[in-house]
């Protein structure tokens, strides 16, 4: 066997090479796998399982074929890569729940809205929607670009004719390098409205077109929270975001009482861990306010809410699901696409309603063109057998005499090589009476039809005109007269539920805090605490015991003159000895806890320094948000923060017994209330 001839190395520099080498991967991942052709809305992967489909006559009026036999026909032809993939790609073309205009009929097991996997693919069929036969429409009319496949043997569509605006209408998500997109679905029916638009008013504002498309229109159904600013910005800059929640009603019960059904859930939540995580926040009893959560679905969604009590405002009740669970669920606008150059860019809404049109533009230019060519030619050959009628006897006297007819046949009567050929591959039962009056009908009708194209192909009106009926025809298909056109997903304003404080969501219990000298904290349950009983570290002793809820708040007053916050749920239990307070907040190094108090809203305190200093504070103004703290008294050189005592309204005198033992007593009113001093 001979030895290869050895390839000299070339030299580079490491970063060059990896550089070139990320560059080429990345620009694979963007232009062949992760983002959507903004004129047909489909990725590659997506774009050749439907041609495969097509070329198997997988049509909405035949029979389905396994998936197997489609997945095989794309991997082996358009798509070299795994197949599993591509079955999920398949998959999620035939999901109700997952596509909002299905591009597959699937048959068998694709699947459900609890996240359950489709069966093998070896025991699913499918076959084309309609929907998609329309993406395919005029595909055999040179209306598109044929590119040859990974190994030269076939060719395959650069992109679909798509007589349906696909990419707005179905969505799109996908992670590329270093990008992605993110597109939701919307209402085919007002998108076309978007489009008929567009045609009469090319520079129409983005707020006109809102009026047109209002917003995302969800497979699932569900509710979209109005905001207009939000909207606006998401469509105009191509980046933004909407709150989708789920749409609930209420069934009355007996006696009063009530419960709540779930119908409608947000989009791309699965139901069976949005069912599972709010039954482990029940568990815990972070859902107060909810008594059982139960899943009656059976084909339609069912999830059914039992309040705690009949008491419960059911609007305050969903507030607390929505901050606490996937029932809302944002869903963010990224309209990154590839563009007709196959260059990736965020579109707005008019640019993305404006390519298609000029793909829809090019589509019939190109199917006009290649119209035109087939009527020249059957032009000729019907002029060459009208020639034949005329003389037939001569026409009949050369094919019995000549050797060579067919230039015989050009000289006399001046005849193309296509005509001749077409007459010498005439039956003889073309050559009755009747035939020659149906071709000169057909020449006649033929010529008619070239001119109206040819008309069609100098008029830019009547391009647009064609393009709005197309419009028009997609919406009389596909649109809300049909079933499942209508809008599913209700645009609504925010509800009018005031806004919902944080203990809300916490299980009231009492609790007793246990502070020791030394810093250490922690939370027991109950009240009935006995001092005697508890245990600290070596060296360490008791400071302070507080009696709480878990929906309180503890207020830490800092020897620096800080107030610290620590909601009372988040403390850690009386199991061992608890924890150092200053894991839970950043109280400064070489600082002390001053104070403990339980925060009371619109309390009032008296705080005190080591230099004899003190004002008055309201509680409501020293609440920290942060770990830091918030800085409420500001200290003199060497003095520390000492006491912060809580004022009743009876409370009118002030008692300070200084360190020479002197006691001072003056009215309560000559001491400044201040937010900060």
């Amino acid at each position: 066997m001979a030895e290869l001839p050895e390839k000299p190395i070339q030299k580079a520099s490491l970063g060059k090479a990896l550089s070139e080498r990320y560059l080429s991967y990345a620009l694979s991942t963007i232009m062949a796998r992760s983002l959507p052709d903004v004129r047909d809305g489909l990725k590659p992967v997506q774009r050749r399982i439907l041609y495969a489909m097509d070329q198997l006559r997988l049509d909405p009026e035949t029979g389905y074929k396994k998936a197997a036999r489609v997945v095989g026909d794309v991997i082996g032809k358009y798509h070299p890569h795994s197949d599993v993939p591509v079955y999920e790609a398949l998959v999620r073309l035939a999901q109700h729940f997952a596509s909002r205009y299905m591009l597959v009929d699937g048959q068998g097991n694709f699947g459900n809205i609890d996240g359950d996997s489709a069966a093998a693919m070896r025991y699913t069929e499918a076959r084309l929607t309609a929907v998609a036969k329309a993406l395919l429409e005029d595909i055999d009319k040179d209306t598109v670009d044929f590119i040859p496949n990974y190994d030269g043997q076939e060719e395959e569509p650069r992109v679909l004719p798509a007589n349906f605006p696909n990419l707005l209408a179905n969505g799109a998500t996908g992670i590329a390098v270093g990008m992605a997109t993110s597109i939701p679905p919307h209402n085919v029916g007002e998108i076309c409205d978007g489009l008929l638009h567009l045609i009469k008013a090319p520079n129409a504002r983005i707020e006109t077109l809102l009026e047109k498309i209002p917003g995302p229109d969800f497979p699932t159904g569900g509710v979209m929270l109005e905001d207009p600013a939000g909207v606006l910005e998401a469509y105009s800059t191509g980046r933004g975001s909407v709150v989708h929640r789920a749409a609930w009603e209420l069934e009355d019960l007996s006696h009063g009482q009530y419960q709540i059904v779930v119908r409608e859930i947000p989009y791309q939540v699965q139901k069976g861990r949005l069912i599972e995580k709010t039954a482990e926040l029940l568990n815990n009893k972070k859902l107060h306010l909810v008594n059982d959560i139960r899943d009656e679905s059976a084909e339609e969604v069912r999830i059914v809410i039992e309040p705690r009590s009949k008491n419960v405002d059911p609007a305050v009740l969903m507030e607390t699901l929505y901050k606490q669970t996937e029932f809302e669920n944002r869903i963010s606008f990224n309209l990154n696409v590839l563009d007709k150059d196959n260059v990736p860019q965020v579109m707005n809404l008019r640019q993305i309603l404006q390519a298609f049109l000029d793909h829809r533009r090019d589509v019939l230019i190109r199917k006009t063109q290649n119209r035109l060519k087939e009527i020249a030619h059957r032009l000729e050959v019907v002029a060459g057998y009208l020639i034949v009628f005329l003389n037939l006897d001569e026409v009949i006297r050369i094919l019995r005499e000549e050797d060579e007819p067919k230039p015989v046949m050009i000289k006399a009567f001046n005849l193309t090589d296509i005509q001749v050929e077409a007459i010498l591959n005439m039956r003889l039962r073309s050559l009755r009476k009747l035939e020659e009056m149906k071709l000169q009908t057909e020449y006649n009708t033929l010529q008619q039809e070239q001119k109206e194209l040819q008309s069609l192909l100098k008029s830019d009106e009547l391009q647009w005109q064609e393009i709005a009926n197309q419009v028009r025809s997609i919406k009389e298909k596909f649109g809300p007269k049909i079933e499942g056109g209508q809008r599913r997903t209700q645009i609504e304003k925010a509800p009018d539920v005031e806004e919902i404080p944080e203990e809300t969501f916490i299980e009231k219990e009492p609790i007793s805090i246990v502070c020791s000298r030394a810093g250490w904290i922690r939370a027991a349950k109950g009240h009935n605490i006995e001092a005697d009983s508890l245990k600290y570290k070596e060296g360490d002793e008791g400071r302070a015991i507080l009696q709480a809820y878990t929906t309180d708040k503890l207020l830490v007053f800092g020897t620096n003159g800080r107030f610290y916050t620590i909601t009372c749920d988040k403390l850690p239990s009386a199991r061992g000895f608890g924890e150092p307070l200053n894991l839970i907040i950043d109280l400064e190094s070489g600082q002390d806890v001053a104070d403990l108090l339980i925060y009371q809203p619109n309390g009032k305190l008296l705080l005190a320094s080591s230099s004899g200093h003190g004002f008055v504070v309201n509680e409501d103004s020293i609440l920290a948000q942060t770990r830091n703290g918030k800085v409420v008294m500001t200290l003199a050189k060497d003095a520390k923060a000492t006491r912060a005592i809580r004022l009743s309204s009876s409370d009118d005198t002030v008692a300070v017994v200084g360190e020479n033992r002197r006691m001072l007593i003056f009215p309560l009113e000559d001491i400044s209330e201040l937010a900060k001093g």
